[in-house]
């Protein structure tokens, strides 16, 4: 039997309204008096089952579901042939990969982040990394209907795809030579960022055109993945603009 999936947050919730999501029924807490969500409900004539906070509580362990959820259809990932499709005639395409992610705070968070610079796809893998959840959803809010993600079974495979067709595969690590504001970045990149724990795998950096690190100037010596990932990204939008 599929999981059911769920969208829940008044900013996640209120973004699948706005948009053409596809939306089972509501959950909505007993109470619940947002006059904005409650009208766009009344609106999209989504069917509403009234429960306790106790009810909502239990269902998402305790996330701050803020009094609203829907359940929704199972997240769509788009294939990596649509990936290229969308970057097709592009000079400046820009994809995230992320190598073994596992923590869904950080995945909603690039993934917003991903929205704010103009990303046009994130690629995760299909094993040993953190998969489209309620949680993501929610910590996106609502960058997921805008930013697609692709989920494959080989980033290396896909890294060599990639490199076909003229991207260029820029890595973070920590112990790399090059400053990250050293590249100017006026071409197509595919932006690798690794694992909260263990970073990129050495076969996937020696693929790697370009590794570069962070200059930390304070007393910690790491960001976690969605810190760097904001930190690179906004360099490569900067670059691109001079």
């Amino acid at each position: 039997m599929q999981e059911k999936e769920y969208i829940y947050g008044k900013n996640a919730v209120k973004s699948s309204l706005s948009l053409d999501s596809k939306i089972k029924f509501c959950y909505l807490q007993e109470n619940f008096s947002d006059k904005e969500i409650l009208n766009l409900l009344k609106d999209k004539k989504i069917n509403i089952k009234k429960v306790s906070k106790v009810y909502l509580d239990k269902l998402f362990h305790n996330g701050v579901h803020q009094g609203i959820a829907l359940e929704v259809e199972p997240y769509e990932y788009i294939s990596l042939d649509e990936v290229l499709k969308i970057c097709e005639n592009k000079k400046d395409a820009l994809l995230v990969l992320l190598d073994g992610l596992e923590d869904p705070h950080n995945l909603g968070a690039i993934i917003r982040t991903c929205d704010a610079f103009k990303v046009d796809a994130v690629i995760i893998p299909s094993s040993k990394s953190v998969s489209v959840t309620p949680t993501v959803r929610k910590i996106a809010t609502g960058a997921l209907d805008y930013v697609p993600v692709c989920r494959v079974s080989n980033l290396n495979y896909t890294i060599d795809t990639l490199k076909k067709r003229n991207f260029w595969i820029v890595a973070s690590d920590g112990e790399a030579q090059t400053n990250y504001s050293d590249l100017d970045y006026k071409m197509n990149v595919a932006l690798i960022i690794g694992s909260e724990g263990f970073g990129i795998s050495k076969l996937t950096l020696k693929k790697s055109d370009f590794v570069v690190k962070i200059n930390m100037l304070g007393h910690v010596n790491s960001l976690n993945a969605s810190v760097a990932a904001g930190v690179i990204l906004a360099m490569i939008n900067y670059k691109r603009t001079q």
